[in-house]
């Protein structure tokens, strides 16, 4: 008998994996090493919850291979004490009571037979459970090395999803710089260029146009005059302020020499009065003291200084 597939359960299938297809290209590379991360941890920690468990149960079994050994250390003690004491007790012709120690005895011995062989079992059981520990210690060693090892991975892979999405925004960035395009509705700056270029131009054409023309040529020859006019009227007024400087001048020469007469006429006078002076006898104290009078006045004549010297007037400044 031949068994057709079941439709709901094929479709089923196919969208689940057309899902599983769907979420594993969308997903975010972050997101999946974080997860990736937190599994490597905790296999890591199942890892060294069970070595510890391993590690424990030889502990548990080095303290009751402990126990044991004390245990028959005390059985033996007591099967020995037990063996005296009857041995004694027989001895003294007590055989009742000697009996009753060899039975104790037996006790103990049978006891000391039990715990040997729970010894003996606890001792092979710790030889394994210390070779189970070795290994678990090494299993956890080597999950450590590993967990190390995927961590570096995982931060190289971080910096590679990062990488990778700069890069992705930058082509995506560069497609979409390389799809805008000029607004129609704002003139270029190429355009207002020309328009600007094309007006200057116009401008320069009717200045030649107006220049080449009869009335530019009459405005032209009418400038020409105007300023040949203004030069001659300058060089008017430059020779006449050279005559001017030159009468000022001379006029300047003739009051200097003025005054240097005066002045020799001054100095002449007053040389004739000192010598006068000198010559005349002295008279009493009246005619001394007309001549200090006349000393002083002659002084103060020379300190005065003449209106119309002006070099005395120069050397008392």
């Amino acid at each position: 008998m031949i068994h057709m597939a079941n439709p709901f359960s094929k479709g089923w299938k196919y969208l689940m994996q057309s899902m599983d297809s769907k979420i594993e290209e969308n997903a975010d590379p972050h997101v999946q090493i974080q997860q990736a991360t937190e599994a490597s941890k905790r296999q890591h920690q199942e890892i060294t919850e069970r070595a510890a468990a391993v590690i424990g149960n030889r502990n548990q079994l080095e303290m009751k291979l402990h126990r044991l050994q004390e245990d028959i250390s005390k059985l033996q003690d007591n099967t020995r004490m037990a063996l005296q004491q009857a041995d004694k007790a027989a001895a003294e012709g007590n055989q009742a009571k000697a009996q009753e120690l060899n039975n104790t005895a037996e006790v103990f011995a049978s006891q000391l037979v039990s715990v040997e062989q729970q010894f003996e079992e606890t001792k092979q059981m710790h030889a394994g459970a210390v070779e189970a520990a070795k290994q678990a210690e090494q299993q956890q060693k080597q999950s450590a090395a590993r967990l190390e090892e995927q961590l570096a991975q995982i931060n190289q892979l971080r910096s590679q999803a990062d990488q990778a999405k700069m890069q992705e925004m930058t082509s995506r960035s560069m497609q979409e710089m390389q799809g805008i395009q000029a607004d129609d509705s704002v003139p270029t700056l190429d355009g207002v260029r020309e328009k600007i270029e094309q007006r200057y131009a116009n401008a320069l054409g009717s200045q030649e146009l107006v220049e080449g023309s009869v009335q530019g040529r009459m405005e032209e020859i009418a400038s020409a005059g105007h300023d040949m006019k203004a030069t001659s009227r300058l060089d008017q007024i430059r020779a006449e302020l050279a005559a001017g400087s030159g009468s000022a001048a001379s006029e300047n020469k003739q009051l200097n020499a003025g005054s240097s007469d005066q002045n020799q006429q001054s100095i002449e006078a007053h040389q004739e009065q000192q010598g006068a002076s000198s010559t005349q006898p002295k008279q009493g104290e009246g005619a001394h003291s007309r001549s200090s009078d006349a000393g002083a006045q002659s002084q103060s004549a020379e300190s005065t200084p003449s209106p119309n010297n002006p070099y005395l007037n120069n050397g008392n400044n």
